[in-house]
């Protein structure tokens, strides 16, 4: 089964999962940004970042590579903010929907400690699916060396792995 892991990642964490995952399974990775960038420290990243998650914003995305007809899986993998998923991801499901009918979903959340719950069911209803293949949620996998992070990923790619059997 063809896999393509689509991913935005402001601090990093988003992007080391996304690439652990695509080189566990094989898959092709596709990282979206937004045209004009998102403020990355202080209030402001907090501010803006959570008002544009909270307001359903879809940012232009830079130039991406992306056939979905070459894919029987997309994995997205987004940082949460306001216990949604990241507005680019918004963006590129937005784009692409149309090519979407008969696609397997999976989603990695990456948070500092909590959302993912609400923030899978959110982009499940914006996909217009019951559910996912597979979750993992992570708390900063970059910054935080942590066992359960290393297990959740493990499980995902095992889950994603049997599911293609």
């Amino acid at each position: 089964m063809k896999t393509a892991i689509v991913y935005y990642s402001m601090s990093g964490n988003t992007e080391l999962a996304a690439n652990r995952i695509a080189d566990a399974l094989g898959a092709d990775v596709i990282r979206i940004e937004p045209k004009k960038a998102y403020p990355d420290k202080g209030f402001r990243k907090f501010f803006w970042g959570g008002k544009s998650a909270v307001m359903g914003d879809r940012p232009a995305l830079l130039p991406y590579d992306f056939d979905a007809g070459k894919y029987d899986r997309i994995v997205f993998a987004s940082p949460i903010w306001a216990s949604t998923f990241a507005p680019p991801i918004r963006s590129f499901i937005e784009d692409n929907k149309a090519s979407f009918a008969g696609k397997r979903f999976a989603f990695v959340a990456c948070s500092s400690g909590g959302g993912a719950g609400k923030a899978v069911e959110k982009l499940a209803a914006f996909l217009g699916v019951d559910s996912f293949e597979a979750t993992a949620s992570l708390i900063d996998p970059k910054e935080k060396k942590l066992p359960e992070n290393d297990a959740a990923i493990s499980d995902f790619c095992n889950t994603l792995s049997g599911a293609a059997k």
